[in-house]
């Protein structure tokens, strides 16, 4: 069973002219969020990533760029602060917003 974070707040995200396919960040990402298309990662389950940053860390060419915990971590803290349920702040022109 894949554990499913707050939808669509993550910070994860792979350039893919930077990217070789050498496929380690697939190896270390304990979620499986991350496959190879066309011989470059690619971003398969978002909603999987809890932000670990392992995928960053171990990318030997710099592809991967994940602020570890920010996105579910800013989207709770912020719900808290306003009292409402917890949200990214995507469409609402927040330029901090985790959401990519």
């Amino acid at each position: 069973m894949v554990m499913k974070y707050l939808r669509d707040v993550t910070s994860i995200r792979i350039d893919g002219e930077k990217c070789t396919g050498c496929g380690l960040c697939l190896t270390v990402c304990p979620h499986q969020v991350i496959a190879l298309t066309d011989g470059r990662a690619a971003v398969k389950d978002r909603d999987a990533c809890m932000e670990c940053g392992a995928c960053q860390r171990n990318c030997p060419f710099e592809a991967v760029t994940v602020e570890a915990g920010v996105g579910c971590a800013y989207a709770i803290v912020k719900g808290m602060i306003r009292g409402t349920a917890p949200d990214c702040g995507c469409g609402e022109g927040d330029s901090s917003s985790a959401c990519y």
